[in-house]
């Protein structure tokens, strides 16, 4: 992917679009999250920004940003469709980390200890007819 590609996915977007984002992003992500878990090696820092991504005070242009790539990985079919084990998940991950470097200082240690919780209770309550896990507030 070039930096070209990956400034259009993460442009905040409109109020619209940044809705249906998370929207989209709330409904999907755990989900997606399980299936990536060996994909993304960093996945306590993707869930640190999703946390991030909700809390009312995170920028708004930082939220965008994050809604966006959060989005962009919660596309079942995108420039590499998902399902393509090995190499599926390759460019989510690559938009997930320009998003999180470009908004690094905006993931706070509150946002990383909401995130370990969430991961241990995740591994605890793990179930493979639970579509979703409970959240935890920031």
């Amino acid at each position: 992917m070039d930096d070209v590609k990956i400034g259009e996915i993460l442009e905040p977007g409109t109020a619209d679009e940044q809705q249906a984002r998370e929207k989209r992003v709330r409904s999907k992500f755990w989900t997606t999250a399980r299936k990536a878990a060996r994909a993304v090696p960093f996945m306590d820092e993707l869930v640190a920004a999703y946390y991030c991504a909700f809390d009312p005070r995170t920028p708004p242009r930082v939220r965008g940003t994050l809604l966006a790539a959060l989005a962009y990985f919660v596309l079942p079919l995108d420039l590499i469709p998902d399902f393509l084990i090995n190499i599926g998940f390759g460019d989510d991950v690559t938009v997930l980390l320009a998003a999180m470097a470009a908004v690094r200082g905006s993931i706070t240690d509150a946002h990383r200890d909401a995130a370990r919780k969430a991961l241990a209770d995740h591994d605890e309550l793990a179930d493979e007819d639970t579509k979703e896990k409970p959240v935890v507030d920031v």
